[in-house]
């Protein structure tokens, strides 16, 4: 199978939308505070990140037009790998150490504050991402779409950057840095075929 820009791109949006699908699943699970195991799901989402650190960094290398936006992509996928893994791997021993050792509670949260300072920083990248690309969708005549994805990828980098740097209590209860950001990436993700067609 020969990867072609064109080809390479199609599977980059594919591969964002079933990350975006993904965390909404998980958001669901834990609204719904349903007792099970994640695991599969973050080893999913491991998995979907590392192939698209692949794809987009391939995309940005055969891009002539469009390597910001790619290598935004590029970048908020390695860094959501590095967030799933410290899920995958902390998570577990330092609530049970916080458990079972006095004291070490303030450790335990500031691997969650981590974890979620770098969810955020992979939020601000496909923000960006979402503005490059939408703005790209624009130009090649869907206004609508682009507009909506340029202005929803505003909205996903400035308050992705609130959250990361004042924490997640910064806009109180209203998800709206996390779920900016997954929405950015699903229309993110219809917006990719403008760099396929201009580039």
């Amino acid at each position: 199978m020969q990867f072609t820009l064109k080809r390479t791109v199609q599977i980059t949006a594919a591969l964002l939308i079933l990350a975006a699908v993904t965390q909404a699943l998980y958001t669901a699970l834990y609204i719904a505070e349903a007792d099970i195991p994640r695991q599969w799901l973050w080893g999913l989402e491991g998995l979907l990140f590392v192939l698209l650190a692949a794809f987009a960094g391939s995309a940005m290398a055969d891009s002539k037009r469009f390597s910001l936006g790619f290598s935004a992509i590029l970048a908020a996928a390695i860094l959501n790998v590095v967030q799933v893994g410290v899920g995958l791997t902390m998570f577990g021993p330092f609530r049970d150490a916080a458990t079972a050792v006095e004291g070490t509670a303030p450790a335990a949260s500031g691997i969650v504050a981590f974890s979620f300072m770098v969810y955020n920083a992979a939020k601000i990248l496909l923000g960006l991402a979402a503005m490059v690309f939408g703005m790209a969708k624009m130009i090649a005549g869907a206004k609508a779409l682009g507009g909506l994805t340029a202005a929803i990828g505003v909205v996903a980098l400035v308050t992705n950057t609130f959250s990361m740097a004042m924490g997640r209590s910064v806009f109180g209860e209203l998800p709206l840095a996390g779920g900016s950001g997954v929405l950015a990436t699903l229309l993110l993700a219809l917006c990719l075929s403008a760099a396929v067609g201009e580039d």
